[in-house]
């Protein structure tokens, strides 16, 4: 069975590894359970195994196959709450596999590849779409801010200190803040920037892979703001901060802090560091 390259970087974490071992099993089972027939996966699929089927009666579906991890949780129950208003819709799902069986969006072109400000545009439109009232099953903001806090100073080390101490500080205190000044819980999709977000037919574009979490509306921003296919300079991350917070309704302010303190938080991959979310961190410090 083809596995991607991209997902073959997790073979370095025991856990990675034995999913990755497992992985012919799961797809195997998927394969019978639904009776699909799959195309080749999608390269570009970092954190799951996602690759085209069609079912027997030949629906267009896309099965998708997660490795385990606390972002990743819940990511049905989040689709089953949007119902297919401005995201992806769930077909079916099993959870002892790990496994999603999705709407297959065509033609599947990403918004990155457009305009800065057309995206910007279809975003302004779909995140109020996708804030629903949360609380279970989903993951609270709080908490994982709280574990972002407890995690950064070693995942720092473990990289070599790779930015100035001043930036991790100003965000572990900003985690810390934000955690203290809760506002309304909404559903948040954490990981929302253009390229997860796909042209369709049954709408112009649909959201995908949500990394859930019950949280602040002005979290939805982070990943928005930092999404360096839209452009990566001081310049128009605050621009893309300004006009999201405006034209949304919510607390610039907070929308910053939540966007400084979940890039540093995101900003390793294993033990190296991701430099155009530091350049995005320092840039929001900077601002405030």
């Amino acid at each position: 069975m083809l596995i991607p390259e991209a997902l073959r970087r997790h073979r370095a974490d025991p856990v990675g590894a034995a999913w990755l071992d497992d992985l012919p099993r799961l797809v195997a089972a998927c394969v019978d359970r639904w009776g699909l027939r799959l195309g080749d996966p999608y390269p570009g699929a970092t954190v799951s195994f996602v690759a085209p089927a069609a079912r027997d009666d030949g629906t267009a579906v896309v099965l998708k196959i997660q490795l385990p991890h606390r972002e990743c949780e819940h990511e049905a129950a989040a689709l089953a709450v949007w119902d297919g208003a401005g995201a992806v819709r769930l077909l079916d799902h099993d959870p002892t596999l790990g496994a999603l069986v999705l709407e297959r969006c065509t033609p599947g072109t990403h918004l990155a590849g457009r305009d800065p400000e057309v995206a910007l545009d279809v975003l302004v439109g779909l995140l109020p779409r996708l804030w629903h009232r949360a609380g279970t099953p989903f993951r609270d903001a709080a908490d994982e801010a709280r574990a972002w806090a407890i995690e950064l100073p070693a995942r720092w080390e473990r990289a070599g200190r790779p930015f100035e101490r001043a930036l991790l500080d100003a965000a572990v205190g900003t985690l810390a803040e934000l955690v203290a000044s809760p506002g309304p819980r909404v559903l948040v999709h954490q990981d929302l920037h253009a390229d997860n977000v796909l042209a369709a037919e049954r709408e112009p574009w649909l959201v995908i892979d949500p990394k859930p979490l019950a949280g602040d509306r002005e979290l939805g921003l982070a990943p928005i703001v930092r999404s360096y296919e839209l452009g990566h300079s001081r310049v128009a991350v605050l621009h893309r901060l300004d006009r999201l917070s405006a034209e949304l309704g919510v607390d610039r302010g907070r929308a910053r802090a939540w966007a400084l303190a979940q890039t540093v938080a995101w900003a390793f991959a294993g033990d190296t560091v991701l430099p155009r979310h530091v350049d995005t961190a320092r840039w929001l410090r900077a601002a405030g």
